[in-house]
């Protein structure tokens, strides 16, 4: 399993952004080849104060190759262009290869 994990700075409007998240970026997201799954995160605040960030997406492909494959399409290139147009500057990415371990 590999997840791409998108990590999502606080919003100076929320409102808006959640917005543009679930109606517009993730119907996009969702045609993605090869995702298996998706799951979509918003942090509490600690003891000491805010997370410091507001939420995170996990993006599930099967394997690399559904990965690949799914970063590299369409789908993956407009809902990407999407994303920079409410979020550009507060998202950050990390790609994890879940360890057969656990």
């Amino acid at each position: 399993m590999i997840n791409f994990i998108a990590f999502y700075k606080h919003p100076e409007n929320v409102e808006a952004f959640d917005k543009a998240y679930w109606e517009t970026h993730i119907p996009l997201i969702n045609k993605v080849p090869g995702l298996a799954g998706l799951q979509a995160h918003k942090f509490w605040p600690g003891k000491d104060g805010p997370a410091p960030y507001y939420m995170m997406a996990v993006l599930s492909f099967a394997d690399k190759e559904s990965f690949k494959a799914g970063m590299k399409s369409p789908e993956m290139a407009e809902a990407g262009a999407n994303l920079m147009s409410f979020a550009k500057g507060l998202v950050e990415f990390q790609t994890t290869e879940l360890d057969p371990r656990a």
